[in-house]
């Protein structure tokens, strides 16, 4: 067209249109470039998530563009001849016209009845407007009104109205939207003077920056929405009328949704998921299919009509300006007590107050100047306000008696953070360095992650809140996109294929590709050939939907909430950004959430803090109650001494399970080995305990017991390098060798560290040279620099922060010291804390029976609420921990017991209990867990047996009825005149008799049912023997501890098949996953090849299993171990053919009465079997040994006979 109107898209959707929009911002700004648009505005449905997306993409593909205007403007003011002056000029304009311009704006919804009225079905969206931001004003307002929408308009969507758009009218230019605008809707409803009325309005309030919008989405799509252009024609042929009689200018726009012609198909699937309809449903939502970013010339082609509704989309980008929404630090105000004249003063106050109280009162040299140089650089980066407010909720977390970690990651390493609490580990004593937290070299934000209890967490958010203003306090938004697999099961739904059809494509993606995790569908295409099959085979179902699961995957699809990011502001929170309002589950509260995420929130200024809910520490807190409860002793867990000998010695054992970072069998093996005798240690094992340093571990181990030489490659390394042996281990030892070595500064010595960590080539080029200069200076020959540059290369990419590793020793060190001195205390808390997760509750239930503690049945006279050790050193299970038994009702029985003493009998329970417990739900899960076997009076057979009447009444309904009429006569006889006088006791219902019992897998399984796990006993109990003195590793290991074992001979373990699965592997080939339970946990057993075929049989949820494996060591160099099936076995076959002899070897010394009534008693219980006994007694100082066996009597030997062999500590036995 020789005649080309200019044209911006005015009314554009990006996939933050939640399940409408079908694009990334990114992408759409891609397509209006190529099509040679000056600049876009975006406008989402009701929120402004993409906004700073589309703010942060135009500055990166506009900052070229004003290096090179730059540019030209430097040489312009240099340039003397007036013609070459022109060209620069004329070459500067050209430039300028490159520049994409961003339109910051919403399609709000606008209350028809205004934003307060939320009863009718009218009120719960409203029309359609588009609000444009023309200026740093506008966008202010806007998002003002965007989260007013939300906080006071939301009702099933967020709404503004007419009275928010008066209050922040100024810089925003309004248009009247699509069909769903006011005018629009007035116009199909035949009330033309209800348009005018509107147009007025809107008109009187904005001016010349209100426009009417004109919409033509004419199509002929297959299954395209063509009333849509009808209606659009009708209204746009009034609007043009009304246009002209009122002075308003027309716009046109394409209510965009996506950026291409050919995603229209997919925009059309994506409605159906929105909707919840099927692809095929003839009365599913249609669009027209022309809602894509078009290009000049069709929008030129379309409008040809009305140029002027084409040439006034440009006007307004003119009218936009182009304005930055990031800001400087926007640090919040902290109240600053009088005496002090700002924040530093305060805060350099309360750190040298700290500091007198963590170093005494004459503080040395060393600190005062580790102290003034933190906060000189602290107030030069204008973060004093930043610290006092951690340091306040901190202190008053600890005031409310939540347990606060003792620091996370760099911060650990200021001296300041140490004296305000704000951490709890020495820097200087462990010599950790500022300079990993805050570079002095380059301004950026602290970053103090803090750890709480999770319940604590909860209540210091609940504290800030409250000090700050809940318009200050957010939380950080999240988008949930479509990844590989649940698109594919999106898309299944949605065209109808079958649902084992589309578990089995989703299946097929693979959890990693090489380094890739969680490959794409593309990717996965690529790489899976049966995926290939499908996409490049014949037209099928399972095609399209790869097809347009490929197509959608990472559109979002839903907005969550961080999960520890919180933003504190100085001013409320909807003056900086947009924000939202969602209910809290955990607390039923309405939350405030930022519009945009965590990746691109500081730079508008916002402080993020990171409030962390760390389980370990709702251990250690749940412990302290239990300790609390039984010893009447309160512990500071901050201040339980470093050199503890118990401690030390759980950790020299192994005996590490449930023990924070040093659980894992390997580092068990490594613990041992090790046997750590200072703090310093422990905090290596975090370090090197991970791959890549792994490999240092013989070496750490051999040198600590001085087995192997402790070395230097120069004198000077020593100092830094002594701890760990002569190893590199933490990331802070390569920058203090920096600067001894090569003299480097703090924050060079940082740079080093992050170029190195995360490859920065040219910044590592660098930093090399100064590195090699310096250590010439110092006289260090080239050969031995070049070797450390070499060896801190390669230990860069795995090396770990020190400050991180002693915050997470210090706090395995506190639950180690826990367990080593309170053992029940201990594992009750961490059964209370794991309830959720039954395979650890079974793995923990197993260590408590290994170390001695056995775990009951819950007891109404004895349980609390959790699970708590009783007076006995045994843990009970709580009340609060039954499934289906509310809180409230476990609290009730618990403070009746405190409060009148412990329930006699049955009878004395229900008299007692109030009406939220004497519920039949809530008495039956008190049945069938035990709670009421303590008694001893009746069976749980016995109440829920029903009797031989015609309404069939258990002797539980009786006690319930029981309960309620004696709490009706206690209620009455406090209102009579006659008081107690008055009371009548109710007579005691009894069973019409005794109940057939239910047989032992029939009542554990109902226990199974309301504990989640079996207490009582195990149905694996029957086979306990075999998987303790048969098997020889944990099924545990079997998942990931496997290749430990190469070249070790036969592994055996076994249990319970509590799942399987079977896949298919990249290059087509069928493998299973057997998942096995024993007593300690769980692990998954991985079937391929003919192993697959041979057993897959016996992958059957409960069938008993003994499995025998052989791991052999790899075939070359760098690969991996090959496990091998050997047999997989019922442990009902292995059971009773399992062992033929028991050999007990006694020194005759060690002979006592208990061991004689052990022993002779003992097998004398046993049953016949299939074990011959031979007891052999020795001699040790005439080494003479008699073997006593009776060959006529085989035994059937069980595992609580073992057990007691297993308590005399010089008595050995085997079987075989």
């Amino acid at each position: 067209m020789a005649d080309l109107r200019p044209f911006v898209h005015l009314h554009v959707h990006s996939y933050f249109s939640v399940l409408d929009g079908a694009s990334p911002v990114e992408e759409l700004v891609k397509a209006a470039r190529e099509h040679g648009q000056r600049g876009m505005a975006l406008t989402d449905h009701g929120v402004m998530y993409g906004i700073k997306t589309l703010h942060d993409h135009c500055n990166k593909i506009n900052k070229p563009i004003h290096t090179e205007i730059k540019e030209l403007s430097a040489k312009l003011s240099e340039e003397s001849d007036p013609s070459t002056q022109e060209d620069i000029r004329q070459q500067i304009e050209e430039k300028r016209r490159e520049i994409f311009k961003p339109i910051f704006g919403c399609e709000c919804y606008c209350a028809r009845n205004g934003r307060e009225n939320k009863s009718t079905v009218e009120d719960r969206s409203g029309y359609h407007l588009i609000v444009l931001a023309k200026n740093k004003q506008g966008y202010h307002n806007l998002i003002k009104m965007a989260s007013e929408a939300f906080t006071t308009g939301f009702y099933y969507k967020p709404r503004i109205d007419k009275g928010l758009l008066e209050k922040y009218h100024e810089g925003l230019i309004v248009s009247s939207a699509c069909l769903g605008g006011e005018v629009p809707q007035h116009i199909l409803h035949g009330d033309i003077e209800g348009a005018r009325s509107a147009i007025r309005w809107f008109k009187g309030l904005f001016g010349e920056d209100y426009y009417l919008e004109l919409q033509r989405h004419k199509t002929d799509k297959e299954r395209g929405n063509r009333e849509t252009y009808e209606k659009q024609q009708q209204v746009n042929k009034v609007l043009i009328q009304l246009a002209a009689e009122e002075g308003v200018k027309l716009i046109a726009t394409n209510d965009s949704h996506f950026a291409n012609e050919q995603d229209g198909e997919a925009h059309e699937r994506l409605i159906c998921l929105s909707t919840g309809k099927t692809f095929d449903d003839p009365n599913r939502l249609t669009y027209t299919k022309q809602e894509w970013l078009k290009s000049t010339e069709e929008m030129n082609e379309i409008f040809a009509d009305v140029p002027e509704a084409l040439s006034n989309t440009a006007e307004i980008l003119d009218k936009v300006e182009i304005y930055s929404i990031d800001s400087d630090p926007l640090m919040p105000d902290f109240p600053i007590p009088e005496g002090f004249a700002d924040a530093d003063d305060y805060l350099r106050h309360l750190s040298y107050e700290g500091a007198r109280k963590r170093y005494g009162e004459e503080l040395s040299d060393e600190v005062k100047e580790r102290l003034d140089y933190e906060l000189g650089v602290i107030k030069t980066m204008g973060f004093p306000g930043y610290f006092l407010i951690v340091q306040d909720y901190i202190v008053n977390a600890r005031k409310l008696g939540i347990i606060v970690g003792p620091g996370r990651g760099s911060a650990a390493g200021s001296i300041v953070a140490y004296s305000l609490t704000i951490t709890d580990l020495d820097p200087l004593r462990y010599n950790l360095l500022f300079e990993r937290f805050l570079n002095p070299d380059r301004i950026s934000l602290p970053d103090i992650d803090v750890d709480f209890d999770n319940e604590g967490r909860q209540q210091i958010l609940e504290w800030v809140t409250d000090k700050y203003g809940a318009d200050h306090v957010a939380h950080i938004v999240t988008y949930g996109t479509m990844a590989a697999k649940s698109s594919i099961k999106d898309m299944g739904r949605v065209l109808q294929l079958s649902l084992p059809d589309t578990n089995t494509l989703a299946k097929m993606i693979p959890d990693r590709i090489g380094d890739k995790k969680d490959p794409s569908v593309a990717l996965s295409v690529q790489n899976v050939p049966e995926l290939s099959d499908i996409m490049y085979g014949p037209d099928s179902l399972p095609k399209e939907v790869l097809k347009y699961a490929m197509q959608l995957e990472g559109t979002v699809r839903n907005v969550g909430v961080h999960a520890c990011g919180i933003i504190i502001s100085k001013m409320p929170i909807s003056d900086v950004v947009p924000s939202w309002v969602t209910l809290d589950s955990l607390t039923n509260k309405d939350i405030l959430v930022t519009q945009y995420d965590g990746s691109v929130i500081e730079s508008t200024g916002l402080i993020k803090m990171d409030f962390l809910g760390l389980k370990t520490l709702s251990i250690i807190r749940a412990a302290l109650d239990n300790v609390r409860l039984n010893h009447k002793v309160d512990i500071d867990i901050n201040k339980i001494p470093l050199d503890d000998e118990l401690t030390y010695k759980l950790f020299s054992e192994g005996d590490t399970m449930a023990i924070f970072q040093f659980e894992s069998p390997g580092m068990q093996r490594s613990l041992k080995d090790l046997q750590p005798s200072v703090f310093e240690d422990l905090i290596a094992m975090v370090a090197l305990y991970r791959p890549g340093p792994m490999d240092n571990i013989p070496s750490f181990i051999a040198r600590k017991h001085g087995q192997e030489e402790i070395t230097y490659e120069l004198p000077v390394m020593k100092e830094d390098l002594a701890e760990t042996y002569g190893i590199t281990v933490y990331q802070e030892q390569v920058m203090l060798l920096s600067r001894k070595i090569a003299n480097f500064t703090r924050g060079q010595s940082d740079n080093l560290r992050k170029a190195m960590g995360k490859k920065k080539i040219k910044m590592m080029q660098a930093l090399k040279v100064k590195y090699l200069e310096g250590g010439r200076a110092n006289g260090y020959p080239d050969d031995t620099l070049e070797h450390i540059w070499s060896e801190w290369e390669k230990f860069a990419s795995y090396a770990f922060n020190k400050s991180h590793a002693a915050c997470y020793a210090w706090v395995s060190y506190q639950t180690a010291y826990l367990k080593a001195h309170y053992p029940s205390e201990y594992m009750a808390g961490v059964l209370s804390i794991n309830l959720s997760d039954i395979a650890k509750i079974t793995k923990y239930i197993g260590t408590c029976q290994q170390m001695g503690i056995k775990v009951l049945c819950p007891d109404v006279n004895e349980s609390e609420c959790a699970f708590a050790a009783n007076k006995n050193g045994d843990i009970r299970f709580g009340l609060g921990a039954i499934k289906g038994f509310s809180n409230a009702a476990a609290q009730d029985i618990v403070s009746e017991r405190k409060a009148n003493g412990p329930y006699t009998d049955i009878y004395d329970f229900f008299k007692r209990i109030p009406a939220s417990v004497a519920t039949k739900k809530t008495c039956e899960s008190l049945v069938l867990s035990g709670a009421f076997d303590s008694f001893g009076t009746f069976t749980r057979e016995d109440f829920l047996d029903p009797d031989d009447t015609p309404k069939k009444e258990t002797f539980l309904d009786k006690l319930l009825r029981f309960s309620d009429e004696s709490r009706a006569s206690r209620m009455s006889s406090q209102t009579s005149l006659f008081g107690d006088a008055n009371f009548q006791e109710m007579s005691r219902p009894a069973p019409d008799h005794r109940a057939q019992p239910w047989s032992d897998i029939e009542k554990l399984n109902r226990e199974k049912a309301l504990l989640g796990i079996y207490i009582t006993a195990s149905p694996l109990d029957k086979y306990a023997l075999v998987l303790r003195e048969l098997c020889n590793i944990p099924c545990s290991e079997v998942t990931d501890g496997l290749d430990n074992y190469a070249g070790k001979g036969a592994l055996r373990f076994g249990g319970v098949v509590t799942d399987y699965a079977e896949r298919t592997s990249k290059s087509g080939n069928p493998y299973g996953i057997m998942t096995i339970q024993d007593y300690d946990g769980e692990g998954r057993l991985f079937l391929f090849g003919d192993q697959f075929t041979t057993y897959r049989n016996f992958g059957k949820e409960g069938l008993y299993v003994l499995v025998t494996v052989k791991v052999n060591p790899p075939k070359w160099e760098g690969g991996r171990p090959f496990r091998e099936v050997q047999s997989i076995q019922l442990l009902d076959q292995v059971v009773d053919t399992a062992f033929s002899t028991l050999d007990i070897a006694i020194p005759e010394d060690a002979i006592t009465e208990e061991l004689y009534d052990t022993i002779v008693s003992g097998a004398g219980e046993l049953k016949p079997g299939g074990v011959t006994l031979n007891l052999y007694i020795t001699d040790r100082q005439k080494q003479v040994t008699l073997k006593m066996c009776n060959h006529t009597r085989r035994l059937t030997i069980t595992s609580d006979f073992i057990d007691s062999l297993k308590s005399f500590e010089d008595v050995r036995y085997q079987l075989s």
